[in-house]
């Protein structure tokens, strides 16, 4: 099996699946992340206590990528500290961006590292960007 194949079975398993994509009842933050240009709109929320994102979930519609997107980084933010999440969409933004390519400075995203190819296709940036730019918000949001 070709990586390539590898990182299309992730977006998609992560796509299709529910298992992130619920209502939390007890959101400490909740925030909508919206990209206009194609119409996927999330609902982030976030359960967090001393600092520290506890639970997680999204809500929602969009794209096989958003959704994926949203759904990875979820994954990842669960357990971590608001500013380990805060870095972790710092990382994914400049993944997306095309600043940081080495696959090992990516290691930190997991699985959200199979969406690095997606920089290719300018279009599509948007929507892996936006669940990320959600949770920095969100992040922003409960510190303040």
């Amino acid at each position: 099996m070709e990586l390539n194949d590898i990182y299309t079975e992730i977006i998609t398993e992560h796509s299709t699946s529910t298992r992130n994509r619920r209502h939390l009842e007890q959101a400490s933050v909740s925030l909508a992340g919206k990209n206009p240009s194609c119409g996927d709109e999330i609902e982030l929320e976030l359960l967090i206590d001393h600092g520290r994102i506890m639970d997680a979930s999204f809500t929602g519609t969009g794209c096989a990528i958003s959704l994926a997107s949203a759904s990875m980084m979820i994954d990842l933010i669960k357990g971590k500290s608001l500013s380990e999440a805060k870095s972790l969409a710092e990382l994914f933004t400049a993944m997306i961006q095309r600043k940081i390519t080495n696959d090992q400075d990516l290691e930190p995203l997991e699985e959200a590292a199979a969406l690095k190819s997606i920089s290719n296709l300018p279009a599509r940036v948007k929507c892996a960007a936006m669940p990320w730019h959600t949770l920095e918000t969100a992040v922003e949001t409960s510190n303040a």
